[in-house]
């Protein structure tokens, strides 16, 4: 699933759209290096957000084409 997609269903960023503008200002990186939102995300990744002054770590832990708003959580785990 393509980066930009991923962090809308998994509701981390609202809309697609502001994902697609996140990784084109190389506020998004996966695995410490910045990515576009083309990039095909793998069970395991570390996805690292910058919003202003935090920034918000998370690994990858399920892969879903769509998801409740109930279940988003569940497809990632925060790191401190």
């Amino acid at each position: 699933m393509r980066l930009d997609k991923y962090l809308k269903v998994s509701r981390l960023i609202k809309r697609r759209t502001i994902a697609n503008e996140a990784c084109d200002g190389e506020r998004v990186s996966v695995n410490g290096r910045a990515q576009r939102a083309s990039y095909e995300v793998k069970l395991g990744d570390i996805i690292e957000i910058r919003f202003g002054q935090r920034t918000l770590k998370v690994e990858v832990l399920a892969i879903s084409e769509n998801a409740q708003k109930a279940d988003a959580p569940a497809m990632y785990r925060e790191i401190q």
